[in-house]
C-alpha cells in the first residue's frame, strides 16, 4: 500500500508504516500544484495531511482510496468532492483533546496576568511592576465552555482545578449529562455568554456552526470578559468579535484566525490581532509531542485496517441516510451465483441499490443478505425471485 505523507508527521508514525509495509513518500512542504503533481507521480493509496488543503485537483490527481486528516477538524479537505469520488476521509478525533485545553487554559491565564505584555515590556528595557501587577485572579470566577465533545470535557477538571464554577452548552448536552460532569447546563450560547467571566469555544466546524458565536452572543458577554476560541475561527463572526473588542474591552485568546496560512510558514496578515488586547498564537493547539505521537498511531491505525479489511475507522463522510425505501431480505443457501442472480433481477427491474451485506450462518452452510432499494419491486418480481433458484429458502421485503 502507498502512503503519500504530504505535512508533518512522527517519525514513530512513518516508522510504523513501513514495518507494516507500506511504500512511504514522505514530502511534508508539499501544498498547491506540488501536491496536484506528487499525487500524480506516486499514485498513492493514502494521503495523509494536518494543515494542508486537499481540493478537488488533488483527489482528481490519482487513485486515491483514503484522505486521512492527522488531527481533528477536517475543514481543510473538500469532503464532498471526496464523496463523490468514493474516496474515504477519515479524522483522528479526541487525540488532542488534552494539549488544545492545556493550550487553552495557558491562554486564560496568560490574558489575566498579561503575560505576553510583560515579557514584551521586559524584552524592551522596561520595567512596570506598577502596571502589571493589576489582575483580577481566576479563581471563584465562571467559566463558560460553548461545546462539550472531548476538548470541552477536558477543560473541567482543569477549571476545577484553578476553582472556577462551570457553565455549559451543547446541543447534546441534558441536565441529566451535565450533572454527570459537573457543570451547570444553559439552553443556548447567548445565556453562557451573559453569565460567565470567561468563554472557551470548543465546537467542530459544520454548517449549523458556521458563525454561531456571533453579534447577539458578544452583545451579552460582560464588558472585560475573556473570550478564547482554539476550535476554528470560522465559527465565530469575526466582525462581531473585533467590535466586542473594541466596545467592550473583552479579552481575547485566539489560536485559530480566519485568514491563516495554508502552510506552515507564510506571511500573515489578519488584522484582528493588532488590536488590544488579543493574545495569538499559531494554531499550535494540537502541537505537543504528546499528541503528535497520539494521532501519528492513529493515522497508522487507521491505513492498517483499511488495508487489512477494507473498513475505515473514523470514517467523515459515509451517508447517514440514503435514498433508500425498503431492505430486500433473502435468506440463502451459501452456494456460487445466488446473490448474483438477485442482483440481476434488480437491475433488469431498473431499480438501484444503495446498500447491501450478507451475512454467514454458522457453520457456512446458509446466509442471509440484506439489500437496501431505491425503489420497491414489484410483486411478480418477488414471486420470481422465490421460484427462481432453488437455493434461495425466503424472500422478504421491509419497508424502510
Amino acid at each position: 500500500m502507498r502512503v503519500l505523507i504530504a505535512d508533518e508527521f512522527e517519525q514513530s508514525g512513518r516508522d510504523k508504516l513501513r514495518d507494516l509495509g507500506c511504500e512511504i513518500s514522505f514530502q511534508p512542504a508539499l501544498k498547491d500544484d506540488a501536491l496536484t503533481a506528487a499525487i500524480a507521480e506516486f499514485q498513492p493509496d493514502a494521503l495523509v495531511v494536518r494543515s494542508t488543503k486537499v481540493t478537488e485537483a488533488h483527489l482528481a490527481a490519482g487513485a486515491l482510496k483514503l484522505v486521512v486528516r492527522a488531527g481533528a477538524g477536517f475543514n481543510t479537505i473538500d469532503v464532498a468532492a471526496a464523496s463523490r469520488r468514493g474516496i474515504y476521509v477519515s479524522n483522528c478525533p479526541g487525540k488532542n483533546s488534552i494539549a488544545v485545553a492545556e493550550l487553552a487554559f495557558g491562554l486564560i491565564l496568560a490574558l489575566d496576568r498579561r503575560l505576553a505584555d510583560n515579557v514584551a515590556s521586559l524584552r524592551a528595557g522596561q520595567w512596570n511592576k506598577k502596571e502589571y501587577s493589576k489582575a483580577a485572579g481566576i479563581c471563584g470566577r465562571t467559566l463558560g465552555l460553548i461545546g462539550l465533545g472531548q476538548i470541552g470535557r477536558e477543560m473541567i477538571p482543569r477549571a476545577c482545578g484553578f476553582g472556577l464554577r462551570v457553565i455549559a452548552w451543547s446541543r447534546s448536552l441534558t441536565p441529566e449529562r451535565a450533572a454527570e460532569l459537573g457543570v451547570e447546563r444553559r439552553p443556548s450560547p447567548v445565556d453562557v455568554a451573559a453569565e460567565a467571566d470567561i468563554v472557551s469555544v470548543h465546537l467542530a466546524l459544520n454548517g449549523e456552526t458556521r458563525g454561531l458565536v456571533g453579534a447577539e452572543f458578544f452583545a451579552r458577554l460582560k464588558p472585560g470578559a475573556i473570550f478564547i476560541n482554539t476550535a476554528r475561527a470560522e465559527v465565530v463572526d469575526q466582525a462581531a468579535l473585533s467590535r466586542a473588542v473594541l466596545e467592550k474591552k473583552i479579552r481575547v485568546g485566539l489560536d485559530v484566525f480566519a485568514q491563516e496560512p495554508a502552510g506552515g510558514v507564510g506571511e500573515f496578515a489578519d488584522p484582528i490581532v493588532k488590536l488590544d488586547p488579543v493574545y495569538g498564537t499559531h494554531h499550535i493547539g494540537a502541537s505537543t509531542e504528546q499528541a503528535q505521537e497520539a494521532i501519528a498511531a492513529e493515522a497508522v491505525r487507521i491505513i492498517q485496517t483499511f488495508r487489512d479489511t477494507g473498513h475505515v475507522p473514523n470514517v467523515v463522510n459515509l451517508a447517514r441516510k440514503t435514498p433508500a425505501t425498503c431492505a430486500l431480505v433473502v435468506r440463502h443457501l451459501d452456494r456460487p451465483g445466488v446473490l448474483a442472480a438477485v442482483l440481476d433481477s434488480v437491475h433488469a427491474a431498473g431499480i438501484n441499490v444503495q446498500e447491501m451485506e450478507n451475512v454467514i450462518f454458522d457453520g457456512a452452510e446458509a446466509a442471509v443478505a440484506r439489500i437496501n432499494l431505491e425503489t420497491e419491486p414489484s410483486p411478480a418480481m418477488l414471486e420470481e425471485l422465490r421460484r427462481a433458484n432453488e437455493n434461495i429458502v425466503d424472500v422478504t421485503l421491509i419497508r424502510l
